[in-house]
């Protein structure tokens, strides 16, 4: 009996450890139980999702219960779900079912008709496109990836009120709500950043873009001069960079076409922790093509590095390097084009690109309702070329041959800058006010050499050149752009929301020549433009995805450095203004299955800056009086069923000179005459560009998918008389792929692409000229074949 009274205390403190174990591991249990965790990805991207909204799903009702944090995680402390619906904006929503204490991976689709499309370049930030009172459209990942580009303008001319000119080996020009033009109308981007400096545009500098590296694309059509500043006119072009995806993700593929263009594509990434990074790139390469003397090679990379100091700051690095060595043929005349002789007149002309860029970009979130971000940025660029359309023959008065030349040059630049930019928003009228600043020091140099060109007249073919020496052009600029924005949005009532914007920009050319005092050119020269771009615009929401907008707004395009100091420019500049006005809408029918959006704009141009064609084949720029673009845009798309949509999107305009005359010269008599093209139509304008589509993933063959698309350019002009003109072209395109699903393949793709099906000859930009008409010849029938593979681990 001691015995036991003595050990009592003991016992009892043993079932009191057992009974507390017992007690944690209830509830241990019940927690865990209770809690669902999970992450929400993009199903092409694998990037994490933040905002995707967690619903519980309980038979026909939904009641939200969470939403992703920055690294697209989620967690549920919740008994007793059964099922949750996971929605975000521009995403197909998904519906799973769950089990207490399960992790759960959540892949959602981009939408194809998701009216809601988050959109970045209209403030800088992201916003429902609803929300902005402009025509803007976005190329998601989805098409990106089902259309299997070779070049850009295969996806940007499915976008309404686009037409991006094919001028082969990722050379390109552009027509958004101008005619086909070389000049400086457009603002081209990567992650908001002008991917060159004002007053230093290369029309084809998308070559300068990695198509493997991009997610998104952005289009907005008219001028963003009050946020984005000069040469955003016609249109501003966001190219929207890859993201480090959600744990392991890589892919690789190769493609060849009949022609023997070759491309490798890989790219790949990781996310550890706070740290992100990704890396993606392609390779191709061109040889003995259908066109002669069409041989080149590119090199793309892009690299970008993410780090999450903590939930309200992240740091991010970019950088991207291409490289293109072109060789370029030159146009075709009537006689080679139509017999379809794709034979160059030369073989010695080329392109030569560097283009390098990296910037650093910190961003924090100091509250809610505040944020700031700064990114420092920097430009290493270089074109050097021969170039064929400077190619020109020298005639006397009675048009006899005499000689021809032609010029090789030279473009570099160095940009160092930095962007800023705060956001608050306030309570008073619901309303967000952005501040932002910019800052560019770009400066840049110019040289050009004379070449006599050998000529064998009798095969009108050039067989070689001998560089003189003798300078052309040979000159310095320090180029300074510095500018300010601001940005107010408000919401005076629920359904009406007005945005009012105004950018000052400061553009300084300082030039200095390295010709002798002796020459003809000037030796020093200052040249400053101060620009204010105002916009003012509205958003009506009726509800039930019905809606309209309207905007004012006004673009400025100062003279290019190279129109203002070339010795081929002989006549002054002047800046360029654009008035826009615009109305447009939109609407979604049949359950959210119908999706159409409408603009109407009027773009009144002065002093707009244009090409002149000259009598020896050469152009220059000088500013037409007055011009005026009218026209509507318009964007269809269907999806009936989830297997099928279809798209349609298209534009009508018309381009017109209000005032503008041109100087004839009559060589063999010496008089010259004034020609007045007053209510003619703009050279190289088309009254109707269309692009139409219809896809087909049938639901019983997972992964596979079948397209065919409709590519229309209507009848325009050739020349500011309207005496010459061009039919224009209907071609038709066919794209099939397959992923594989299954365990064993899953991870493998195929495609096979089939370019200008019916193997139309048609020709993507056409000049007339008092010699004739030269061509720039479209492919014929190209078929494309593809391989890749993709690893995904979360």
């Amino acid at each position: 009996m001691h015995y036991q009274e003595r050990n009592t205390p003991a016992i009892i403190i043993q079932v009191k450890k057992y009974s507390i174990l017992f007690l944690l591991s209830v509830l241990y249990t019940t927690v865990t139980l209770g809690q669902i965790k999970g992450t929400v990805t993009d199903a092409i991207t694998h990037e994490a999702l933040a905002g995707a909204v967690i619903c519980k799903v309980d038979g026909n009702t939904t009641s939200t219960l969470t939403q992703t944090n920055a690294r697209g995680e989620f967690s549920i402390q919740q008994a007793s779900i059964k099922a949750i619906k996971v929605t975000m904006v521009g995403y197909t929503s998904a519906t799973l079912t769950v089990t207490d204490g399960a992790e759960v991976n959540v892949v959602l689709e981009p939408s194809v008709t998701d009216l809601q499309t988050v959109i970045v370049s209209a403030n800088r930030e992201g916003q429902s496109r609803q929300d902005a009172p402009i025509a803007i459209s976005k190329i998601n990942s989805t098409q990106i990836k089902d259309t299997k580009a070779t070049a850009l303008y295969q996806l940007l001319n499915k976008t309404p009120g686009v037409y991006m000119v094919n001028l082969g080996n990722e050379q390109h020009t552009m027509a958004i709500r101008q005619p086909i033009t070389y000049n400086a109308l457009y603002l081209y981007m990567e992650d908001g950043l002008p991917i060159r400096p004002t007053g230093i545009f290369n029309h084809n500098s998308l070559y300068e873009i990695n198509m493997s590296g991009v997610k998104d694309i952005e289009v907005i059509k008219g001028p963003a001069s009050s946020l984005y500043g000069s040469n955003a006119i016609g249109g501003a072009i966001n190219f929207i960079t890859q993201n480090p995806p959600a744990g392991y993700a890589g892919n690789v593929s190769v493609q060849g076409d009949n022609y023997n263009y070759r491309r490798i594509d890989a790219d790949g990434g990781f996310t550890k922790g706070k740290f992100g990074f990704y890396v993606g790139g392609y390779q191709a390469r061109q040889r003995d093509s259908w066109q002669d003397y069409t041989d080149f090679d590119k090199t793309s990379v892009n690299l970008k590095m993410t780090y999450d100091a903590s939930e309200k700051t992240k740091l991010s690095f970019t950088t991207a390097y291409n490289y293109l060595n072109t060789q370029t043929p030159g146009s075709l005349d009537a006689t080679r084009f139509y017999n379809r002789s794709y034979s160059s007149n030369q073989r010695f002309t080329y392109r030569r690109v560097k283009a390098l860029r990296a910037s650093l970009k910190l961003e924090h979130m100091w509250n809610e309702k505040s944020s700031t971000f700064i990114t420092l940025f920097t430009r290493a660029n270089s074109t050097a070329q021969l170039p064929s359309y400077f190619i020109s023959d020298v005639r006397d008065n009675t048009g006899a041959y005499l000689s021809s030349n032609g010029q090789v040059n030279d473009q570099r630049l160095q940009s160092y800058g930095v962007l800023a930019q705060h956001r608050i928003n306030m309570d008073f009228l619901n309303s967000r006010f952005i501040l932002g600043g910019y800052l560019d020091n770009s400066p840049s140099s110019f040289y050009s050499q004379y070449l006599d060109i050998q000529k064998d007249v009798a095969r009108n073919y050039y067989t070689g050149f001998t560089n003189t020496g003798k300078y052309i052009d040979d000159y310095k600029i320090k180029l300074f752009n510095t500018a300010a924005y601001a940005q107010y949005e408000m919401n005076p009532v629920e359904p009406l929301r007005v945005v009012l914007g105004l950018r000052y920009d400061h553009v300084h050319y300082n030039f200095n020549n390295n010709l002798t005092a002796g020459s003809k050119y000037k030796l020093h020269e200052v040249n400053d433009f101060n620009i204010v771009a105002p916009k003012i615009g509205l958003t009506y929401n009726f509800g039930n995805n019905k809606g309209l907008y309207a905007n004012y707004s006004v673009g400025f395009q100062p003279p290019e450095t190279g129109d203002l100091y070339s010795a081929r420019q002989q006549t002054p500049l002047k800046q360029a203004t654009f008035n826009n006005y615009e109305l447009g809408g939109w609407f979604s029918a049949f359950n959210k299955k119908l999706y159409v959006e409408v603009s109407l704009y009027d773009l009144e141009g002065r002093n707009e800056i244009i090409s002149q064609l000259l009598p020896n084949n050469t152009t220059q720029n000088q500013n037409a009086g007055a011009t005026r673009h009218r026209g509507i845009e318009y964007a269809v798309t269907y999806a009936p069923v989830r297997s099928l949509s279809f798209r349609f999107s298209g534009t009508n305009a018309q381009h017109q000179y209000l005032d503008y005359s041109e100087v004839s010269t009559n060589f063999a008599t010496g008089t010259s005459t004034v020609l007045v093209y007053n209510g003619n139509r703009m050279a190289n304008a088309p009254a109707w560009i269309a692009n139409s589509e219809l896809t087909y993933k049938p639901l019983f063959i997972p992964g596979f998918r079948i397209a065919g698309e409709w590519q229309h350019i209507d009848k325009f002009f050739t020349n500011p008389a309207n005496t010459k003109s061009y039919e224009g072209y209907d071609i038709f395109n066919l794209r099939l792929g397959y992923e594989a699903k299954q365990a064993a393949l899953k991870g493998f793709g195929i495609w096979f692409n089939v370019l200008n099906v019916t193997n139309k000859l048609y020709a993507t930009t056409v000049v007339s000229n008092q010699y004739g008409d030269t061509y720039t010849a479209a492919p014929p029938r190209v078929y494309t074949l593809g391989l890749s593979y993709s690893f995904l681990k979360n």
